[in-house]
């Protein structure tokens, strides 16, 4: 790289000797009055090609870091320049996406994915960040199924042995198949990270109603779930839920994320990547700089602690629920109850009073 010089004398031509001391000084000092400005701005140049050389040195080490999952297809480089499109056609004016996953049997009609999309149209204000979301299809089926209902859809295609798996069939929580698409998925995440853009991952179980993003605090580098929220944001002694997970762009996110899937030698075959965090946020958290808040389950709550203020919630999850019959027909009957509260006069929902239809084959 050529190196500049910034010493002035360099581009000053010397004074004829004719000129007496004062008429010396006077065109010296009218050529050098200019040159601190001269320099301020070549320095302010410098610096932002140093920055940005320096910003595509990082773009171009996050690649060459990333594992090859996807696809072994002959250009390597393929799947991530598509991936990195959608990401931005989807994204937020801040780089932040909203994300999804779904298999075919989520997909079906009449199955999650229609609860899902659904509860967006009749939320408060959520309608409009269906243009944010991108859904995640693990097999072909499910894939042709978003596009025929969404804009922003893509094919994950795994490597190695989950390729060989029958990903369209639903999976039972902590089945092998389970666990291999949950670790699958952290690989997704730390991919769309190290693309430089953040990301809001929902499970397809979740209903929004209103913009949870909103309890997001800016200081906060993960912000996720928790099954069971103790009532303090900052307390790394909440257990975590990665099914619905915001996460900033940063590199030290994306340590935090590494060293998080390096932690899984530490534990037995067939630990799930959440049970993982719960044991090592708080010293991952030291370690990297990272700033975690656990979200308040009257905001964005699930079946396990039911949020019964329809005032204040934003997502309802429908967690501590097995079986894909046994969620789609709870979460169906919480999107007739928020209907029926929306559908109220405003002074009747100011009043309060609306709650969830109880019992449910898994709310209780």
């Amino acid at each position: 790289m050529p190196i500049f010089s910034d010493d002035p004398s360099s581009c000053v031509s010397p004074s004829p000797p004719s000129r007496s001391k004062n008429m010396d000084w006077k065109v010296r000092g009218d050529m050098n009055r200019p040159l601190p400005v001269i320099a301020f701005f070549l320095g302010a140049a410098l610096t932002v090609a140093f920055v940005f050389l320096g910003a595509t040195l990082d773009v171009n080490w996050r690649f060459s870091e990333m594992a090859v999952w996807g696809n072994a297809a002959r250009d390597e480089a393929k799947p991530y320049a598509e991936l990195a499109q959608l990401l931005k056609n989807a994204s937020m004016e801040d780089n932040t996406v909203i994300v999804t996953s779904i298999n075919q049997a989520y997909a079906a009609p009449g199955s999650l994915l229609d609860l899902f999309l659904e509860s967006f149209r009749l939320g408060e204000g959520t309608a409009r960040l269906l243009d944010h979301l991108l859904i995640v299809a693990v097999d072909p089926g499910a894939l042709q199924t978003c596009r025929s209902v969404h804009r922003h859809c893509y094919l994950l295609r795994p490597d190695g042995g989950a390729a060989a798996a029958d990903l369209g069939a639903e999976k039972h929580f902590m089945s092998p198949e389970y666990l291999d698409m949950m670790w699958t998925r952290n690989r997704f995440q730390l991919t769309i990270l190290e693309l430089g853009f953040n990301f809001l991952f929902t499970d397809i179980d979740i209903l929004w109603f209103r913009n949870p993003m909103r309890h997001i605090a800016i200081t906060s580098d993960i912000a996720i779930a928790s099954d069971y929220f103790n009532g303090d944001p900052d307390s790394l002694r909440n257990l975590p839920n990665g099914g619905f997970l915001y996460v900033r762009s940063k590199n030290r996110t994306v340590e935090f994320y590494r060293r998080w899937r390096a932690a899984r030698r530490q534990f037995p075959p067939g630990t799930n990547e959440q049970h993982i965090l719960g044991k090592v946020q708080a010293a991952l958290a030291g370690q990297v700089g990272v700033r975690m808040q656990f979200l308040d389950t009257a905001n964005c709550g699930g079946f396990c602690q039911l949020s019964g203020d329809l005032r204040r919630v934003s997502t309802m999850h429908a967690n501590c629920c097995t079986g894909l019959p046994n969620k789609v027909h709870d979460l169906r009957s919480v999107l007739r109850d928020w209907g029926n509260y929306t559908a109220a006069p405003p002074e009747l929902r100011r009043r309060g009073g609306f709650g969830w239809t109880k019992p449910g084959r898994c709310i209780r």
